[in-house]
């Protein structure tokens, strides 16, 4: 992998650099409608397409498969993948911990296991040499950063080299119930893309309900929450608020537009300074439908030991000017 610096390609060889600062301004006019357009277009296209094809190509019954299956496969990933079997932010109890597991497994985001060694191999080495997805791996000009930005939302996954699980993940794979859940990845995927589409057959009865199933809720539904997450490595690491500090060099942000579909992850720049919080919406306003989850399974006693925002804690890592911190 080519050597990087978040201050740029540019770092003389030999002697340690200079400290450079940590930004330059704000970003140019061009920059910003480009990262806009490369978030909402898809989305806009997707809305455009509806009407069109309603009544012929698209029912409520795909939008409700669809849905649910968001819902299911999104939470196995951001409760399950990401905040309990990669930072630990609640203790879960066992038919919940191979649930989650399996639920994440149904977005189609790889097996769990190699999932939380990439993650972990991100936070250790977040936008420095050894992070997997980093948009700043080549510098800081507009090509560079484009090139980053694809690198980061997927380009890295079709030239990636693996992250060494028994470093990163030797938890899990102490773990049988894990390992045998990891194991099984391949036919939960093909249960995702099928599952749907037998639903959407057997309520209608027919094969033109399967098909268009299958086309939404299982194909579009499997791209959104892809490029949901995706996003979360690029525009969250590019563009956005940081009222919170971070290591140097790491410029996780905040990005509102997403925190919805992302179900409260787009709230990237306090899970960096606080990585093992069970919550990252800390502020008021910030919607975190993952956080609301594990408080239902806290209720439910299902997990426990939840690692809740701590106020004392957050507002010492808090940037001058940002104060809204929930009750």
């Amino acid at each position: 992998m080519t050597t990087y610096s978040p201050a740029g390609p540019d770092v003389a060889k030999g002697a340690p650099p200079e400290p450079k600062p940590l930004t330059v301004g704000k970003q140019d006019l061009g920059t910003l409608l480009g990262l806009w357009f490369i978030v909402v277009g898809p989305f806009l296209a997707l809305i455009a397409a509806v009407p069109l094809t309603w009544g012929w190509g698209l029912s409520w019954l795909d939008i409700a498969i669809g849905v649910v299956m968001y819902n299911i496969s999104g939470f196995g990933v951001t409760v399950g993948y990401h905040r309990y079997f990669t930072h630990g932010s609640f203790k879960a109890k066992r038919w919940l911990r191979v649930t989650l597991a399996v639920a994440g497994s149904l977005a189609a985001e790889g097996s769990v296991i190699q999932w939380v060694a990439d993650h972990r191999r991100h936070h250790a080495y977040s936008d420095r040499e050894g992070d997997p997805h980093s948009p700043w791996r080549y510098g800081t000009t507009f090509g560079a950063l484009l090139k980053g930005m694809y690198h980061a939302h997927m380009g890295w996954l079709f030239r990636r080299d693996l992250s060494n699980q028994e470093r990163f993940t030797p938890d899990l794979l102490a773990d049988k119930d894990i390992r045998r859940v990891d194991a099984l990845f391949p036919l939960l995927f093909l249960i995702s893309l099928g599952a749907p589409a037998l639903i959407g057959g057997l309520v209608t009865m027919s094969w033109q309900g399967a098909l268009t199933a299958f086309i939404w809720a299982s194909m579009v539904r499997m791209g959104l929450l892809l490029h949901v997450t995706w996003s979360i490595n690029s525009i969250c690491h590019v563009y956005g608020e940081r009222p919170f500090a971070t290591r140097d060099g790491d410029k996780a942000s905040n990005f509102w537009p997403l925190a919805l579909l992302s179900m409260g992850e787009s709230w990237h720049n306090l899970h960096h300074s606080d990585p093992t919080c069970a919550r990252h919406g800390v502020m008021r306003g910030q919607l975190d439908t993952s956080a609301r989850l594990i408080w239902i399974f806290e209720k439910f006693g299902w997990a426990y030991n939840v690692r809740w925002p701590n106020r004392q804690r957050l507002t010492k890592k808090m940037s001058t000017g940002h104060e809204k911190l929930r009750a």
